[in-house]
């Protein structure tokens, strides 16, 4: 997936993918949703997404609604929020390992 937000190309082929996650909804689920946190090459978080059409991801076309995809930018802060929702610690401990501190 390609996406230019501010004159900047985000692509999820190019930056790597440092967690991923799932609603567990699969195929034609209506409430499907899949999501990956990506860093690019100049150190920029995103999320890269897709969902059916009663996720977040969903796509309003007058009178229905259908599925749909997107990119959003995140601050490093953001992602480690994201990483913990999603409970990806294998994405905290290997990136984010300076941000988490044991309780």
């Amino acid at each position: 997936m390609k996406k230019v937000i501010d004159r900047k190309m985000y692509n999820t082929e190019t930056a790597e993918l440092i967690a991923d996650w799932d609603n567990g909804c699969y195929g034609r689920d209506f409430g499907r949703c899949s999501e990956g946190l990506y860093l690019t090459k100049k150190g920029q978080y995103f999320i890269a997404g897709s969902g059916g059409p009663m996720s977040g991801y969903a796509e309003s076309h007058g009178n229905s609604t259908s599925g749909g995809e997107g990119i959003r930018l995140l601050t490093r802060n953001e992602a480690v929020s994201w990483c913990e929702q999603h409970e990806c610690t294998e994405a905290l401990e290997g990136h984010f390992a300076d941000m988490v501190e044991e309780g």
